[in-house]
């Protein structure tokens, strides 16, 4: 895996808004079960990093204005609620500092918000340093988020909108690439329910991950800045005059978090293009495949 390692942490670096960070002061550290994890306070932020000498962020939040949405990508995520604007039941995988679930509470107040992150220590931090406190009708679950999408699965759960977040120092675990993965996450939602994911926009994996995805969801939108944010929705994509439609309905209720439509609009495109035979992502055909050739990997944290 080492190979593997060298071309995502190259990647990584898109996802950071990286900077110098000579200046940042660390106010806390930890080396949890599943990461080392620093919180660090720079030029006005408080942000959230896995790894000590790691510059991508997880997290941030300003000081100054805690409701403006500092990173590029959580500003995209919003872009979901231009396919559902009152998504009532809502699934968060990957926590971070809580930044989506805690913007989601304030927009939509009566919406139930599960929160699934596998390290403890996370939402620890999450709620120690970056406001998270979820709102009585919803739920932090700590557990494998493939695991807990199994689980909810036969418990005959439904989502409006479930967001795919997931982590580690380095990019989404290999476990939640795949199609197997997918294929259980559109069936977790409920019907016109949206898929977002939180990928990169320049790495190795860009094309097979986007075959992966149009192979479970058909065609789906593609928002790029420094990460790439993919949306679907189960029983097919809306057209764009319906996504027009619906940010008209929402915009009042994003502008207080630094966004809306005059920004999100533009990015809304369909034309993801990826060389023919481009293979496509599964549970025995890994990232490491892609580099190493060999055939079938044993899945890491494997749902059971």
């Amino acid at each position: 895996m080492g190979q593997l390692r060298k071309w995502l942490m190259a990647a990584g670096a898109a996802a950071g808004l990286a900077g110098s960070l000579a200046q940042a002061q660390d106010i806390y550290q930890e080396k949890s079960l599943y990461r080392n994890i620093v919180v660090y306070e720079d030029q006005g932020l408080r942000c959230m990093k896995f790894a000590r000498h790691n510059t991508g962020r997880q997290s941030c939040i300003s000081l100054g204005a805690p409701n403006t949405l500092v990173l590029n990508y959580t500003r995209m995520l919003l872009g979901a609620l231009y396919l559902n604007p009152k998504p009532a039941k809502i699934l968060v995988i990957g926590l971070g500092g809580g930044t989506m679930p805690s913007t989601l509470q304030k927009i939509l107040p009566q919406s139930r918000i599960d929160s699934v992150e596998i390290d403890p220590s996370v939402v620890k931090v999450a709620r120690q340093f970056f406001g998270f406190s979820p709102a009585p009708q919803s739920g932090v679950f700590v557990e494998d988020g493939r695991v807990f999408v199994k689980r909810a699965l036969k418990q005959g759960a439904a989502y409006d909108l479930i967001i795919l977040d997931a982590f580690d120092h380095l990019y989404v675990p290999e476990h939640m690439l795949t199609r197997e993965y997918l294929l259980e996450v559109k069936s977790l939602l409920a019907t016109n329910g949206v898929m977002a994911a939180n990928t990169f926009s320049s790495s190795k994996l860009y094309d097979s991950e986007s075959a992966t995805y149009a192979s479970v969801f058909g065609p789906f939108y593609n928002l790029k800045t420094e990460n790439r944010v993919i949306l679907a929705r189960n029983g097919g994509l809306p057209p764009l005059p319906e996504i027009q439609a619906n940010a008209l309905l929402v915009d009042k209720k994003l502008a207080p978090f630094g966004t809306g439509k005059d920004w999100l609009l533009p990015l809304f495109a369909t034309g993801v293009k990826w060389p023919a035979g481009t293979k496509v992502l599964t549970d025995q055909y890994s990232p490491a495949n892609l580099l190493n050739g060999g055939e079938g990997f044993e899945k890491r944290n494997s749902p059971r």
